[in-house]
């Protein structure tokens, strides 16, 4: 499985953005070597497990030119690494409380040449600003994530959704949403993938 395998599901890339996918597997193997930021089995299903996952975001929101998104708790880079690539006009600001994950984070993105990210190494509620969006994969619960990020947010909406939330969650969540008090909607990533991976993966989507 490698980069041509996303035109699979994501036909439109352009050579550039399949150039850029193509270098985040040397990428990441490289400087997962030096800080660990993906589980060894992962780096070897890396465009499913975490590329292709990271784009289930981009299966139920395209990111318009202009608009400012926010990855809490980015981790190694996803989802915000692959969304950049996928949406270079839209620019993304990747945080994580561990400054070697942003490390990585910075490095990959200059490797990859991404112009349209930065990264900062903070906890969500120390970022100044507002965005469009808050992207995230699986940080925390929801009743203890939204807090976090609930005033980060532009008043102005322009998108298909409103501003709002996009969190990456997998299996059964109807306690998780039930506890957070939020009204979600959810977007089953099976729909979009055949991958048996995907079978309990969603897309959160909260409205702000």
């Amino acid at each position: 499985m490698d980069e041509q395998f996303l035109l699979k599901y994501f036909p439109q890339l352009s050579a550039q953005q399949l150039e850029q996918f193509s270098l985040l597997k040397d990428l990441y193997a490289h400087w997962n070597q030096q800080i660990n930021v993906i589980s060894r089995k992962d780096i070897d299903a890396l465009y499913e497990r975490h590329i292709l996952h990271s784009l289930g975001i981009a299966k139920v929101m395209s990111f318009l030119p202009g608009e400012h998104v926010l990855d809490v708790g980015t981790g190694g880079g996803f989802p915000g690494i692959p969304l950049a690539v996928m949406f270079p006009e839209t620019k993304f600001h990747l945080v994580d409380s561990i400054g070697k994950k942003i490390k990585v984070v910075q490095e990959v993105a200059k490797g990859a040449g991404l112009k349209n990210v930065t990264a900062t190494h903070a906890r969500a509620e120390q970022i100044p600003g507002k965005f469009d969006f808050v992207v995230s994969r699986a940080v925390t619960q929801l009743k203890d994530f939204y807090p976090w990020v609930k005033d980060k947010f532009s008043k102005t909406s322009r998108n298909q959704l409103t501003n709002g939330i996009l969190y990456l969650k997998g299996g059964d969540l109807k306690q998780e949403i039930a506890e957070s008090g939020l009204a979600v909607q959810q977007f089953y990533l099976k729909d979009y993938f055949d991958e048996e991976f995907f079978e309990t993966k969603q897309v959160i989507y909260v409205k702000v």
